[in-house]
């Protein structure tokens, strides 16, 4: 959860500084003549940014961002729910207490979050993706409900691939370099948590495949903990010289005696033995707890 903490923190700065005018109330504009609904097979028209109905409407949530402390924004939000029941604004202000959460590594306070910001819209890729997350991450071996709770993850993750592309209401003016790395880092996240359930069911091919892709999805910065159970995924196959390349890549990306650092040098050593390397052999590493 740290990189997306990190990288979602300033990706959305750029779409909630332009958030901030695109709530301004609305202005009704009547079709141009000739315009109706899209023809069949055409691209649906992309969500436009939430707004508000009436000048109270917007001031009160500028009032309510202006909170910094995730609980003190949440009970705001939920005043403003209240006063404005119908208000268009409530989810974008429930995935920025979603954030302020996420950025606090309290995943139980995220998952509730996202789960409001679905309840008013349920194909919002960032909040698929970080309940998601917070799902993956949390759930045990030991758990009664192991399999529902994985499956809802899986679903959730597997929707955020698709509505990536259809629901991200960017205010206009929003650079697309960002539009496009925050896409892109949403698109790698939800494939490492598919991956990551993959792997953890044992399921190695499945596992491999979605964690190769949540690595192509976001190339500039791949995430560590991924490559890492990517090289651990195909050791689990026997794909001895394959995953060589990728633990030797986890290495670079990190540093030695470090949560990440330590095991993948160990996955390395191991795997260079298992090759015809030198090293002494070495038990298989352990996987990455998230």
């Amino acid at each position: 959860m740290k990189r997306t903490a990190i990288i979602v923190a300033v990706l959305s700065m750029a779409l909630c500084a332009a958030a901030q005018s695109s709530g301004q109330p609305a202005q009704q504009t009547p079709p141009a003549a000739g315009q109706g609904a899209p023809a069949q097979g055409a691209t649906p028209p992309a969500k436009h940014p939430p707004q508000a109905k009436t000048q109270p409407e917007f001031d009160a949530y500028n009032v309510v961002v202006k909170n910094t402390d995730p609980a003190a924004f949440e009970k705001a939000a939920d005043d403003f729910a209240s006063k404005f029941p119908d208000s268009e604004l409530r989810a974008l202000l429930y995935k920025n207490a979603m954030r302020l959460y996420q950025s606090a590594n309290n995943g139980e306070k995220t998952e509730a979050m996202g789960r409001k910001v679905l309840s008013f819209d349920g194909d919002d890729p960032e909040a698929l993706v970080l309940v998601a997350e917070v799902i993956a991450e949390k759930t045990r071996d030991t758990d009664l409900d192991k399999d529902q709770r994985y499956d809802e993850a899986v679903k959730m993750a597997t929707k955020a691939t698709s509505t990536v592309d259809t629901d991200i209401n960017a205010p206009a003016g929003t650079p697309q370099d960002k539009l496009d790395a925050y896409k892109s880092l949403l698109r790698s996240n939800a494939y490492s948590i598919m991956g990551t359930i993959a792997y953890k069911k044992e399921n190695y091919p499945v596992a491999e495949e979605d964690l190769q892709k949540s690595i192509d999805a976001y190339p500039a910065q791949p995430d560590p903990v991924v490559v890492l159970r990517l090289a651990l995924c195909l050791d689990k196959q026997q794909k001895y010289p394959e995953a060589l390349k990728v633990a030797n890549r986890a290495v670079e990306l990190t540093q030695d005696n470090t949560p990440i650092g330590t095991p993948a040098r160990r996955e390395r050593d191991r795997l260079q033995q298992l090759t015809g390397g030198t090293p002494s052999a070495q038990p298989p590493a352990q996987p990455p707890k998230n």
